[in-house]
Formats: C-alpha cells, sequence, structure tokens
C-alpha cells in the first residue's frame, strides 16, 4: 500500500476541484481537475477541458499512484464546470398536448404494427403494451417498465427506431 492509498477520505477532499499533477508507476504523468477520488480504491478521477474540445475524463488507479501536486486551485469556474459532468442531463419538458400527441401517435404506432396496446390509470396515460408492459409519460424508451425483460428489451428497441 503506498502513501496516497494510506490517506484519509477527508485528506483526498482536499484535492478536489484543484488541478493537479499526478506521477505514476513507470514515470507516467497525468495532469488534469481532481473530480472525485475513489473511497475505495484511492483511484483519481481527471477531468481535462482542451480548447474547443469536449471535455474528457482520466482514470489513475490508487495503486499506481506514486505523487500528487498540486499547481492551481480551482475558481467557481472550474467548479461550475466540474459539476456540470456528473449532473444529469436536462429533460425535455413536454406541454400536456404534446405528451398526448405523443401518446396518439405512440399507440397508433403500436396497433399498425399489430402489437395489442391498451390504455390504463385514471387519465389513460399509461400505454400498457400486451398487459405485461407499460409505457409512462413522454412515452420513451427509458420510461419503460416490465417484469419481463426480453419484452422489455424488444419494445425499447422498437420505440428507439419508432422516435
Amino acid at each position: 500500500m503506498n502513501d496516497w492509498q494510506r490517506k484519509s477520505p477527508l485528506d483526498w477532499e482536499t484535492y478536489v476541484n484543484k488541478l493537479v499533477k499526478v506521477v505514476a508507476v513507470e514515470k507516467h504523468e497525468y495532469e488534469g481537475w481532481v473530480l472525485t477520488v475513489d473511497p475505495v480504491s484511492a483511484t483519481i478521477v481527471l477531468a481535462t477541458f482542451p480548447e474547443n474540445e469536449k471535455g474528457s475524463l482520466s482514470f489513475v488507479m490508487g495503486h499506481a499512484v506514486q505523487r500528487v501536486e498540486i499547481l492551481r486551485e480551482g475558481d467557481s469556474d472550474v467548479e461550475q464546470r466540474l459539476g456540470r459532468i456528473l449532473a444529469p442531463r436536462e429533460s425535455h419538458a413536454y406541454s400536456l398536448e404534446e405528451l398526448e400527441e405523443r401518446r396518439k401517435a405512440l399507440k397508433a404506432w403500436l396497433e399498425a404494427n399489430h402489437i395489442p396496446v391498451g390504455e390504463q390509470g385514471e387519465l389513460g396515460r399509461t400505454l400498457s403494451v400486451a398487459g405485461v408492459l407499460t409505457v409512462e409519460p413522454p412515452y420513451g424508451p427509458e420510461q419503460c417498465s416490465s417484469a419481463n425483460e426480453i419484452i422489455l428489451c424488444r419494445v425499447q428497441g422498437l420505440l428507439q427506431r419508432f422516435l
């Protein structure tokens, strides 16, 4: 176990949101902003933001870390950029009319392809496919639910093509 692995999570937390240089085994060097450190494996997650490119993540395994040097403190802009990496993407907010159109279109498409579909729930907003799968608003693959994994996978694939 190396010195880096012996540190506590509170020690590792002091590196978060800072630009660091990590020296690893075989003289490999990595530079980036510390997004987090895994408390079990001591793996460092580094984020880089090259000019005019999407950001990227690098993982330096805890057992390979020999030295970590802080190069620069992060400001609020860096904190926001790092925070957005793991934040869920904003979802599209649909109006009631748009949801109704999506439900009707999906139901008609399923019926046209001879897939038994019905409506359930108080307002009929949930679609029931063959009595073994439900599709909730906004009626995409992620909103499918079924105990039968085979049917779930197939219907999600159909919805992906439909959309």
